[in-house]
């Protein structure tokens, strides 16, 4: 979850470790640091609780200077957020400085060890244990670092991307990873760039290498990138070539990043269809299909996992699956899945969908997967990451860096992902007419075109959030294609506005949530035109009937529900299993709007991050 960047090279590396954690503060925002070695060998270390911007002021009348640093933006896991408990974390000597992005599972085993051998502790985090475990390896065998390094890594257990500081050794640093992202980008001066993710390098470089599992990089400036595993085997990586843009990483006059991913949408939407659908609009052809056909359409069944808007979005896919394909399907959260000794075959596939690609629990379980011989399909935006590294085979849904921590076009981007896939499977297992086909295929290309004309309500969501800030609780309802859109909007509204939500499906909310129904409870219901829409107006005349405040998405043109709505939201009308890309716009505007009213940082919600890598 914590964000990593490093700079070794010719270049005042202050600067671009700055940038690179304001570029990454989206995976953690609890506090910030940095660590310099200077010209004159010294390695400062500076950190600071809170944002990025207050280690920056912090620095103002500090010691930057040097060509080589690493730094640091933290999500709390152990210890509390404090400057004490921030990274860079110094050896027992003050030789070395260490950043660190995982958990050390056995850290207090390790540190009573430690402690006995009269190491003093400045913090109370995992991650200092790490460093202080490697200088006394260094100092008691007498080894240099990269020996040190490997040693100690042998004995820890748990999840890391480490960077490591030497201030004997000012031209090296010193990274590996295990179950944790970490990028290395290679500088056309000989320099060399360490993130979390690319997003804070692609200024600099568009040639990364991703580490593998076990990888452990030497950095020095002018040299070629030496990669060992940690019995010092030598490694050969794959330079990969990186396409983000510096616009992608801007908020384009935007006030907030979330508000500008809404309305990217429609644009990422025809990207991620873009040369998938053929020219004339009426054919699907995915080369994962073509290489795995056989696999994928003779399936016993589809098993998804996921965790958050994924696990939404892996929702709607059961629903497309099952219609279309005619392919029994289950919809895991990852965290629960790796954990419950599931019954899988090998004729089972198992999609496991996640935006970063390094979703902790969604890696655990497509280990779990591909070890009891299911095939394995990955959904990702994240090009490199590791998801798509471990599965089989799969499909990017190539929407970009996604910024805001909560996730907006990364889910519809997912969803139109599994609606190809669903198309172009019940093609082939011939479970869907031509014409059939043919229809649905031609309107998923109008879904951005319609999308663009569901973000016109943003005006109309605007006016209408001030009157939901006093809420503390709210209730979404959907039913069909729609239940999960009620889950993500319920989702999106909790994770920025901190406004307690819950989705349900509109049918159950007799069973138990109407006791909650007054008229301090807003609802929202989601009530577009489909084969469920008389149920819908039922459960609203349930609600108003005990003086419920109905918000109502529906159908353009709908004038039934507005005689029974307090509020309604017209968009526009689609084939019923594409409905949630069109419904999840105005509710992910909603949420927005109601969290700016409340005054709160939209892009970094309290005690969130963006990537959940650690368990």
């Amino acid at each position: 979850m914590c964000g990593i960047v490093g700079y070794i090279g010719k270049t005042h590396a202050y600067p671009i470790l700055i940038k690179g954690l304001k570029r990454l503060e989206y995976r953690g925002y609890d506090s910030a640091g940095v660590a310099m070695i200077n010209d004159n060998g010294n390695l400062n270390v500076y950190k600071a609780k809170g944002k990025v911007a207050d280690l920056e002021a912090y620095c103002e009348d500090k010691d930057t200077s040097g060509c080589v640093g690493i730094a640091h933006t933290r999500w709390a896991t152990h210890g509390e957020p404090n400057s004490a408990n921030a990274h860079p974390h110094y050896s027992a000597s003050g030789r070395l400085a260490l950043i660190h992005n995982g958990i050390i599972e056995n850290y207090l085993t390790v540190k009573e060890k430690l402690v006995g051998r009269g190491i003093a502790f400045k913090s109370v985090t995992d991650s200092e244990v790490l460093i202080q475990l490697i200088e006394y390896i260094m100092q008691s065998n007498n080894l240099e670092l990269l020996e040190a390094v490997q040693v100690a890594l042998h004995q820890v257990i748990g999840a890391y991307a480490i960077a490591i500081l030497d201030r004997e050794h000012p031209d090296t640093i010193i990274c590996a990873r295990q179950s944790s992202p970490l990028v290395v980008g290679l500088g056309s001066d000989g320099a060399y760039y360490i993130a979390s993710d690319a997003s804070p390098i692609a200024e600099y470089t568009d040639k990364v290498v991703y580490l593998n599992d076990g990888d452990i990089a030497v950095l020095q400036p002018g040299h070629d990138l030496r990669v060992v595993n940690m019995d010092n085997e030598t490694q050969h990586p794959n330079v990969k070539q990186i396409d983000v843009t510096l616009g992608q990483l801007e908020k384009g006059g935007y006030p907030y990043f979330m508000l500008k991913e809404i309305f990217e949408q429609p644009s990422c939407l025809r990207d991620c269809m873009r040369g998938r659908i053929s020219v004339e609009g009426y054919h699907i052809t995915l080369s994962a299909v073509i290489d795995y056909r056989d696999k994928l359409i003779n399936a016993r069944r589809i098993i998804i996992v996921a965790c958050g808007t994924s696990w939404h979005a892996g929702l709607i896919g059961k629903q497309l699956f099952e219609s279309l394909c005619r392919t029994p399907v289950e919809v895991e959260y990852a965290s629960e899945f790796r954990y419950r000794d599931p019954v899988l075959y090998p004729d089972d596939v198992v999609v496991a969908i996640s935006q970063s690609g390094e979703t902790a629990d969604t890696l655990a379980a497509i280990e779990l997967a591909r070890k009891a011989g299911a095939f394995v399909f990955g959904i990702c935006n994240a090009i490199g990451a590791s998801i798509p590294r471990l599965t089989q085979t799969g499909v990017y849904i190539h929407v970009g860096p996604e910024i805001g921590v909560a996730s907006t076009k990364a889910f519809t981007g997912q969803v139109i992902v599994l609606s190809m896939l669903a198309l172009c499977l019940a093609n082939e297992r011939h479970t869907i007419s031509d014409e059939k086909y043919k229809e649905m295929v031609a309107e998923l290309i109008r879904i951005p075109e319609k999308m663009e004309k569901a973000l016109k309500t943003n005006e109309q969501i605007e006016r209408l959030a001030p009157i939901f800030t006093y809420a503390k609780n709210c209730l979404y309802l959907g039913r069909g294609y729609n239940y999960p859109v009620a889950l993500e909007g319920a989702l999106k509204l909790k994770e920025i506005s901190y406004i307690h939500a819950e989705g349900y499906p509109a049918a159950e909310m007799k069973h138990g949530p109407i006791a909650l129904i007054d008229s301090e409870m807003p609802v929202f219901v989601i009530a577009t035109r489909d084969k469920l829409y008389e149920k819908v107006i039922s459960n609203i005349q349930e609600v108003r009937a005990r003086g419920g405040r109905v918000t109502a998405l529906v159908t353009e043109g709908d004038e039934q529900i507005r005689k029974f709505a307090d509020h309604v939201i017209e968009l526009p009308d689609t084939i019923e299993c594409f409905q949630p890309l069109i419904a999840s716009i105005p509710l992910q505007l909603l949420a927005y709007h109601i969290a700016v009213c409340k005054g709160k940082d939209v892009d970094r919600p309290r005690n969130l991050a963006k990537s959940v890598t650690v368990e």
